[in-house]
């Protein structure tokens, strides 16, 4: 697992949260959550879509893995990792919106770019 942050959630809570937050990120391409997520939740998506590039049966059991929904992985490989066939990272991109109401937490938008 990429990065070293806690999230404040013991070993077993911490991935499955990032495991849905992964595959809702994929599905909707677009996310509003806090900065120190989606800094762990950006290169696993990345990761997620490389998969996708390489397109064979391996990668797509590799993501089955991970993700936890089987359309998202279908919409993956077909529509999504494509249209980055010629890019070489970079999929995502992460804009601060500023501190949260309530407990001022600094939120971001994470989105494909």
């Amino acid at each position: 697992m990429p990065g070293t942050r806690k999230l404040g959630k013991p070993t077993d809570q911490r991935r499955a949260m990032l495991r849905q937050q992964v595959t809702d990120f994929l599905d909707n391409g677009k996310m509003e959550t806090t900065v120190t997520r989606c800094k762990e939740i950006a290169p696993i998506a990345e990761k997620m879509i490389t998969l996708g590039k390489k397109n064979t049966l391996a990668s797509r059991r590799s993501a089955l893995s991970f993700i936890t929904r089987e359309d998202v992985v279908t919409k993956v490989f077909s529509e999504t990792a494509p249209g980055y066939a010629d890019r070489n990272g970079g999929y995502t991109r992460i804009t601060r919106t500023g501190p949260r109401r309530g407990d001022g937490a600094e939120l971001a938008i994470l989105e494909l770019v």
